[in-house]
């Protein structure tokens, strides 16, 4: 089975944010870092060399595959600034209603800035996801 390439690393979280050319992008990303630092109580890591992770879990799939992702994490895509929230979002669409602009994947969240969302149901999301998969990890391993 081939080694995941998404792990925690050592690299600056602050270095590699500064690092974003568009400044809009950039305090929006330093803005997520902040809500996700609060909500979950972690510190921000490194995972690879593009997204930024607060705690984690282990996951494993019935495949057998496993690994570890944060429970929270988000990253400064070219096209838009991605948040990795799970387990996904079929749960709160009443939320997602409320949240303004945004795209969604399975468990991603897409958006060109924070001045597109309402950040309070922003917040309010992330906080839900993070309380979600607290719920599931401690049960055991989470198992997809």
């Amino acid at each position: 089975m081939a080694e995941l390439k998404t792990k925690p690393t050592k690299a600056s979280v602050e270095k590699f944010l500064n690092q974003v050319a568009d400044e809009t992008r950039r305090e929006d990303c330093f803005e997520v870092a902040k809500m996700m630092e609060e909500i979950t109580g972690e510190k921000p890591k490194m995972w690879g060399p593009s997204i930024v992770g607060f705690g984690s879990y282990h996951y494993k799939y019935a495949s057998g595959q496993e690994g570890d992702w944060p429970i929270a994490a988000f990253s400064p895509r070219k096209q838009d600034l991605t948040l990795y929230l799970l387990p996904g979002f079929q749960e709160h669409a009443d939320l997602m209603q409320q949240l303004g602009k945004h795209r969604t994947g399975k468990s991603c969240l897409y958006i060109k800035r924070l001045s597109d969302v309402h950040v309070p149901t922003l917040k309010k999301l992330i906080r839900e996801s993070v309380k979600r998969m607290k719920q599931i990890t401690k049960k055991k391993a989470a198992h997809f």
